[in-house]
């Protein structure tokens, strides 16, 4: 079984390729399912579309869920298409974006921390002239946040849990036990983890999350997926097997995907 569940496409304003192209992309790479999981619209702003080349608009959404629906219908029987979304994490608006997830029939619903303190995890800058003290309390509120989005209840999986070392590959040097008490709370709420390659794409190279947090991951029982988060179509399913190879090493049996918000188990 080979999947991908987190691909994007151009109506977020930074991808390549429509919705098709992904799909087209997995079947010339041999999955038997792939999720389309673009970035949902910014749902607490009053403005249709405030970020255009981050997200799609709040009209675009609808749509977007239409044309995934009517191309499951399409390849079915070659491909199985998902419908999935991922979705920012702010605490503070939670329930904005709530209802717009009920009101549709997603597989599944990736929640990523892409901002904390109002700064986004991939700026670089944002770690200069930090005091080791700083540092650590940032990475303390990153893993807050991720705890608090497995407590919420809305996620299947959570995306890219040591994202915010993209450009700042340090950041894993950074010692501090809120990493491995946010992957026992992720263990206790039942929610999954994704290994995500899109790391190739960044100054860190690899993939998220480090092998180190696999292995407590696998320690406190985190179940795992897969997710190239490919912004072009040339990168879906990238590295499949590679991370299927090392899940192997570090000791996972098994990864999951997810149909219906149902989980399912696969055998590495």
């Amino acid at each position: 079984m080979k999947f991908d569940l987190h691909t994007h496409h151009d109506r977020c304003g930074h991808a390549r390729g429509g919705i098709r192209d992904y799909i087209e992309a997995g079947i010339e790479k041999g999955l038997n399912i792939i999720g389309i999981s673009d970035h949902t619209p910014y749902f607490s702003s009053k403005e249709d579309h405030p970020f255009p080349h981050i997200t799609m608009a709040t009209s675009q959404f609808p749509e977007y869920v239409k044309e995934v629906l009517k191309l499951k219908q399409e390849y079915s029987g070659k491909i199985d298409v998902l419908l999935g979304i991922e979705a920012d994490f702010f605490p503070e608006h939670v329930e904005k974006y709530r209802p717009h997830f009920d009101r549709y029939p997603f597989d599944y619903i990736i929640g990523s921390v892409h901002h904390v303190d109002g700064v986004s995890i991939f700026k670089a800058e944002r770690w200069e002239g930090l005091s080791s003290k700083e540092q650590i309390r940032t990475k303390e509120s990153y893993y807050s946040l991720i705890e608090q989005s497995a407590r919420s209840g809305m996620y299947q999986i959570l995306g890219h849990i040591d994202a915010m070392k993209g450009f700042y590959p340090e950041f894993s040097n950074i010692q501090t036990a809120a990493v491995e008490h946010t992957l026992k709370v992720i263990a206790e709420c039942d929610v999954a983890i994704e290994i995500n390659t899109s790391g190739k794409t960044k100054y860190v190279g690899g993939w998220y999350p480090a092998d180190d947090i696999l292995e407590m991951a696998l320690h406190h029982g985190v179940k795992v997926t897969f997710g190239s988060d490919a912004h072009d179509p040339e990168r879906v399913g990238d590295e499949f097997e590679i991370v299927q190879a090392r899940l192997k090493q570090i000791g996972f049996k098994d990864w999951v995907y997810f149909n219906e918000r149902k989980r399912y188990a696969v055998k590495l």
